[in-house]
Formats: C-alpha cells, sequence, structure tokens
C-alpha cells in the first residue's frame, strides 16, 4: 500500500506540475536572451575574465565544461565552469549567467555565511537522501514509529539544503546585475531587462526546488502519523 499510496500523488503532483512550469519558464527566458547578442560584444568566458579581474579574484581559472546550463563554480578548485553555450556565447543569456557564477566566487571569497552553510550541509545531504526513505519504509513496514520518525529526521536536511540554497543563489543574482551594470557589460535598459529575465526564471527552480522537498517531507510525515494512530 505505500508504494501506491494515494496521498503520495496529493502531495507531490503540484510540485511536480509547479517544477515543469518553472522548467519551460526557465528554457523560454533562455532561449529567448540567448539569441539576443550583447552590445558590448563579450563571450561568457571573456566577460567572467573581465568581472574576475575587476574582483580581484586571480586565482580563479575559468573552463568549459559540457552540458547544457551545466554552469557552476568549484570552490575546491576555485574554477569556474560554463557550458559551452555560455563559455563561447557573446548573448544576454551568457553574460547573465557567467556573471551569475562570478557572484558564487565572491561569495566563497568572502566567506559568506549562507554558502558555506549549505556547503556543511552537503554531506547530510547525500546521507540523508538514501538513509532518510530507507528507515521511514522500513519504519512503516514494521510498524516501528521511532524508527520512521528518525527516517524524517534524516530526510529534513534535503529540505534544509533547500532553504539554504535560496539567499545564495538570490544573492548570486543581486551580484551578478550589479557587476553587469557596474563594468558596462551590460548596456541599456533592453539588455538589463534581459539579465534580470534570466536570472529571475533560474531562481524559480530553486523556489520549485524547495516546495518539492518540503512537500516531500509533509508526505512522510502524514505516513509516519498515519502509523502512530493506527497503533493508538
Amino acid at each position: 500500500m505505500f508504494f501506491f499510496d494515494i496521498r503520495y500523488m496529493i502531495f507531490m503532483l503540484p510540485a511536480f506540475l509547479l517544477m515543469l512550469a518553472v522548467q519551460w519558464y526557465v528554457n523560454s527566458a533562455y532561449q529567448r536572451w540567448s539569441r539576443v547578442p550583447a552590445r558590448s560584444r563579450f563571450s561568457g568566458a571573456s566577460a567572467a575574465q573581465r568581472l574576475m579581474l575587476r574582483s580581484g579574484l586571480y586565482d580563479m581559472r575559468i573552463e568549459p565544461v559540457s552540458g547544457h546550463l551545466s554552469d557552476h563554480y568549484d570552490p575546491r578548485t576555485k574554477t569556474l565552469r560554463l557550458s559551452p553555450e555560455v563559455y563561447q556565447g557573446a548573448s544576454v543569456a551568457s553574460l547573465a549567467i557567467a556573471a551569475h557564477e562570478l557572484g558564487h566566487a565572491l561569495q566563497d571569497q568572502e566567506g559568506y555565511f549562507p554558502l558555506r552553510l549549505r556547503s556543511a550541509l552537503v554531506p547530510a545531504v547525500n546521507i540523508g537522501s538514501y538513509l532518510g526513505w530507507i528507515l521511514i519504509i522500513l519504519g512503516v513496514l514494521i510498524g516501528l514509529t521511532q524508527l520512521a520518525w528518525l527516517g524524517v529526521a534524516v530526510f529534513s536536511a534535503g529540505v534544509l539544503f533547500a532553504l539554504a540554497t535560496l539567499p545564495v543563489e538570490l544573492d548570486a543574482s543581486a551580484r551578478a546585475r550589479r557587476l553587469l551594470s557596474e563594468s558596462g557589460l551590460i548596456m541599456g535598459d533592453d539588455e538589463a531587462r534581459g539579465v534580470s529575465n534570466v536570472l529571475n526564471a533560474a531562481a524559480l527552480t530553486y523556489v520549485a526546488a524547495l516546495v518539492t522537498a518540503v512537500m516531500q517531507l509533509l508526505y512522510y510525515v502524514t505516513l509516519v502519523m498515519g502509523i502512530g494512530r493506527s497503533r493508538d
């Protein structure tokens, strides 16, 4: 019954639909502004290089990475990795994404607390994403409420991670807007609007991820609560 619980669909279907809608919006915003060349004619890589030097990040490397929108900053190696379309592209979208990832590098340089908190949660999330639901299932199957609640507590690390991610991403986007404007890489209200459109769309993915994590946690909570009621 656990594996075909209609309650799971009730909790998760809205989150799934939200994720689909956000993904469509992200792709739409990116496709639109990836076709608009930046007047500065800088590619994502050259823009990141210029912003890196302006910000005093002299020990950071910039390199291409395979995949679509696989852009990220690796704090372990101080490396900014940009997807091919961002690394080579000279569009408004490319500059927005490159500047956003550079925002993470600045957070790392400054010891930005939410970023450090998110990094500290990574081991717990890696363990909790597997161990949590296993403990919950075992607790449900054998009717051991304490074990199931332990699984819920372990699984909740994913919700904390999603929550901690929001300020990190929003701050990186705010830094990106400021960097692009102050450096002159983005010119005119239309390009500024495009940067905001791309970054706002990307931010919604983290909101959707948080909603999904919360809904899944709530489902597990109601499931475990059901065990307690059935034993009363």
